[in-house]
């Protein structure tokens, strides 16, 4: 509890230190807990026809504006994995609120973890549009690959996808993010991650920044089928960051419980 409370602490002292700014960013399909670290996807996946549901909140400044999200994720074999983000965004000033696109997405794990290889995924997504332009990108798709490896008490994730918005006034999109997962105790992990957005095909702008963002944050394993997630980002693009607080709640399918068979030696 001591390093949870230090780790929070370090985390809101730093976000005092920045003028803040923020740029409206797309939700886009998004990973739960454990299975992932804030948008960073892993490898890993839900055994067979086991169910996950997290709910999460954010909240950003500059423009003032909290999102409301609800996941959930199936597990159709021990390899292949559905899930789906729901954003609701509510903006304090009245500008704009509403459903953002609604994201569907399938991971497939076609590679094992080895002793010196990583686990490889691929995943392929999909949205679809509410009709509100201003949060919205009109639908859109996209694919992309997911690296996972473990390293003792370390879990690294690298994540490669292209996106390509459903209306044509939107860039594609090449997104690179990296997460680090520590496991600090059996029941707690420390989290961080770096995600990038690139613009595509744009003859003024191509290959520049949209967004870089650092995020950090605890994971705590409240039951064996409950996570709880708090975390924060700062914007690096503008130097002068915006920051985010994040804070989800994971329910999982609780594990079977494995029968201990006795055995009686007769005397």
């Amino acid at each position: 509890m001591k390093r949870f409370s230090f780790f929070l602490i370090i985390i809101f002292s730093a976000l005092n230190l920045f003028n803040l700014s923020f740029a409206f960013d797309s939700y886009g399909l998004q990973p739960l807990a454990p299975n992932g670290i804030f948008s960073t996807f892993s490898a890993e996946s839900l055994s067979e026809k086991k169910f996950s549901f997290e709910v999460a909140s954010e909240r950003s400044k500059e423009p003032d504006f909290y999102r409301f999200t609800l996941k959930g994720a199936y597990g159709i074999t021990d390899r292949i994995e559905c899930s789906a983000t729901v954003p609701y965004v509510l903006n304090l000033d009245g500008a704009y609120d509403g459903f953002e696109d609604i994201s569907f997405g399938i991971k497939h794990r076609f590679y094992d973890e080895g002793k010196h290889g990583p686990s490889l995924a691929y995943l392929i997504n999909a949205s679809v549009s509410t009709g509100r332009d201003k949060i919205t990108s009109n639908g859109g798709y996209g694919a992309g690959i997911i690296v996972s490896k473990r390293v003792g008490p370390f879990k690294g994730h690298v994540n490669l996808f292209y996106e390509r918005p459903g209306t044509s006034r939107l860039d594609e999109d090449l997104l690179l993010s990296a997460g680090i997962e520590l496991s600090a105790a059996h029941n707690f992990a420390l989290l961080a991650e770096l995600t990038t957005r690139k613009k595509l095909h744009n003859a003024d702008e191509a290959g520049k920044y949209k967004q870089m963002e650092a995020r950090f944050g605890v994971r705590v394993k409240t039951t064996d089928s409950i996570y709880t997630t708090f975390g924060a980002g700062l914007d690096l693009k503008n130097l002068s960051p915006e920051y985010r607080l994040m804070f989800s709640v994971t329910f999982l399918t609780p594990s079977e419980k494995k029968k201990i068979k006795k055995i009686y030696e007769e005397e």
